[in-house]
């Protein structure tokens, strides 16, 4: 649950919905503050934070271990290949690490199984720089 709608929570949500690749909650908060946004950078981690924890958001974490956010559309888990460099994101077809998740979770008897899968390197416009 998001908690109590507030207008600012809106305007975190929709910016957020409206971000194309992984974003921060400080690169968020900046922008919604540029575009004349009154909204505390407290609000915009909480929402980011229980949007994450209703599956309504990817998590991975970047070379320095700030939590990085995508929006998820719908209930679909996603795995992203993320360049340490310029944080180009790409979604990966992951299915053989959901299949694999689940049947650890059938063999060991354990329920609720959650996993993180990150995937990071050099995105082919960094290395042509290098």
């Amino acid at each position: 649950m998001l908690g109590r709608p507030t207008p600012q929570r809106s305007e975190v949500l929709h910016a957020f919905m409206r971000c194309e690749d992984l974003v921060s909650a400080q690169t968020l908060h900046a922008a919604l503050v540029a575009g004349g946004a009154r909204v505390g950078l407290s609000t915009v981690y909480r929402t980011l934070t229980a949007l994450a924890a209703t599956g309504r958001a990817d998590v991975v974490r970047d070379s320095n271990g700030e939590r990085l956010f995508r929006y998820r559309p719908d209930s679909h888990h996603r795995h992203y290949l993320v360049c340490r460099r310029c944080g180009l994101s790409l979604p990966l077809e992951s299915d053989a690490v959901e299949t694999w998740a689940d049947q650890i979770a059938k063999t060991t008897g354990f329920a609720d199984v959650q996993h993180t899968v990150e995937l990071t390197g050099i995105c082919a416009a960094c290395h042509a720089t290098a």
